[in-house]
């Protein structure tokens, strides 16, 4: 899909999508009807109505791929966002392991990454041009401060080792959610689900095309069919973009309050 429509609030994105699929239903309509005369209405009407139970089963199969896979990367982002931010929750509450400086120091830093995140990841990722090449600085000067921590009992070393290990979590959480935000419906995945749309539709016509009432009756109610879908799959495709995105407020909520 182009780009753009991600970005449209969900009124005006199935405004957009039922305006372009009534055109093109027309289009068929008006194009098939025309042509259905002498020879050709007979040809046309020859057509086995046999044909489109099966092509509506087609249709219907790729549209449940494509909302398996929107619904699965959609999970996944959440579980992402959701781990990291359990994860800096933990560095946190451990952190007063460490009271004054060393405290004060990691939640500054696990601050910094919630800011950065929320402020320029999230928009990347909208974009789709986050990528894993640039190191999180925050995150990264907290793990080496961490493991450079200098704890004088047990309960500190417990507590260190256990920071060390949530901020390597949060960094995987991270890259998860890095890489997540990449996946898409490809170009070749629109097409077969748009193809099969207009094949369908375009068999509707030549079955009905000896009464247009009713090819009008059955390709609207069809071509509404499609419009439902295209929006369905447009308004889930990119997990971090459009109005159904994933939030950084649970990343939000953890960010460390100044004391």
């Amino acid at each position: 899909m182009i780009d753009w429509v991600h970005d449209l609030p969900i009124a005006w994105l199935v405004v957009v999508v039922f305006a372009a699929t009534l055109l093109v239903t027309a289009g068929i309509y008006f194009a098939v009807m025309s042509l259905a005369e002498g020879d050709r209405a007979s040809a046309f009407k020859a057509v086995s109505p046999g044909m489109l139970p099966p092509m509506g089963l087609v249709f219907g199969l790729l549209v449940g791929f494509l909302a398996a896979q929107l619904w699965s990367e959609a999970s996944e982002a959440r579980d992402a966002v959701n781990t990291e931010a359990s994860s800096l929750r933990s560095v946190t509450l451990l952190a007063s392991a460490f009271p004054g400086e060393p405290e004060a120091r990691l939640n500054a830093l696990i601050g910094r990454h919630i800011q950065h995140a929320a402020a320029d990841e999230w928009p990347a990722m909208a974009r789709q041009s986050a990528t894993l090449t640039v190191i999180p600085g925050s995150l990264a000067d907290a793990l080496r401060y961490a493991i450079a921590l200098e704890p004088t009992d047990a309960g500190q070393r417990a507590a260190q080792e256990e920071i060390v290990s949530s901020i390597q979590d949060a960094l995987e959480a991270r890259r998860d959610r890095i890489i997540v935000s990449q996946e898409t419906v490809n170009w070749v995945k629109w097409t077969a689900v748009i193809a099969t749309a207009l094949l369908t539709l375009l068999a509707i016509a030549f079955v009905h095309s000896d009464n247009r009432r009713t090819a009008l009756i059955a390709m609207s109610i069809f071509g509404s069919g499609v419009a439902v879908t295209l929006v369905l799959i447009a308004s889930q495709d990119r997990p971090f973009s459009g109005e159904f995105r994933v939030k950084p407020d649970v990343l939000l909520q953890v960010l460390p309050r100044e004391r």
